[in-house]
């Protein structure tokens, strides 16, 4: 593949090593230091595009691809205001994209893991549900992406949850800490507690690797294709 990367910082610099080590070509590295170059007619030079920008940015970087017609894969979180925009741009307009909060496949299963446990919970009224997530503080985004999917699958599944917040929870409210500090890649809690017990789940994602090697696999997935998908997809859940 042709790939144009997007935000060539230290994700987008991960994802150059594992694509090339996977045979696939460079052709483009967008940053905020060569903007000029970032037009459609060099993006419609590549085969696919993966963006790891920033929230501010992101959804302009897919309006830009879909314009040149080139399938785009996003980790950037952030920007899912614009969530089910670009949903039904992909439905309307026949236009190609993945995204995921996060590619790791360590953290998929954890989504898997918190959705079976937030069933197991939902009778179990004694019980709270709070989470927390650190990462570096470079990170721009709080909560993380990965975060708020988590809370989300939550809400899903334990009809008392209806929400979820940084600040002092309500009763139908989940709230999720957010910490910043050195040079942490991640990680994600989550814990229900009663006046007796405590259980607790966690993910600690030990570097960039499996991120940059998940958004590879995507890209490779995506060739061909049309529609919106995600990690599910990916992995056939």
């Amino acid at each position: 593949m042709k790939i144009a990367i997007i935000g060539y910082g230290k994700m987008g610099k991960e994802i150059e090593k594992i694509a090339l080590q996977r045979n696939h070509q460079i052709i483009f590295k967008f940053d905020k230091n060569n903007q000029n170059e970032f037009t459609t007619k060099n993006l419609q030079k590549a085969d696919i595009a993966i963006e790891f920008s920033t929230p501010q940015n992101a959804y302009q970087n897919f309006k830009k691809c879909f314009e040149a017609n080139v399938p785009i894969v996003s980790g950037t979180t952030g920007w899912l205001d614009k969530y089910d925009e670009i949903v039904e741009t992909c439905k309307k307009e026949n236009k190609a994209f993945f995204y995921a909060s996060n590619f790791s496949l360590g953290v998929n299963i954890f989504f898997k893991v918190n959705q079976v446990l937030a069933k197991i919970m939902n009778n179990q009224n004694d019980f709270e549900v709070g989470m927390s997530e650190t990462h570096h503080i470079h990170k721009l985004d709080a909560p993380s992406g990965t975060a708020i999917s988590l809370a989300n699958d939550i809400i899903e599944n334990i009809e008392r949850k209806n929400n979820w917040t940084k600040e002092i929870p309500k009763t139908d409210e989940i709230q999720i800490e957010s910490i910043r500090e050195g040079e942490v890649f991640g990680i994600h809690e989550i814990n229900y507690e009663s006046e007796m017990d405590k259980i607790e789940i966690k993910h600690t994602l030990k570097n960039r690797k499996s991120l940059s090697l998940g958004a590879v696999l995507a890209a490779e997935f995506l060739i061909n294709k049309k529609g919106f998908y995600t990690m599910n997809d990916l992995l056939n859940w």
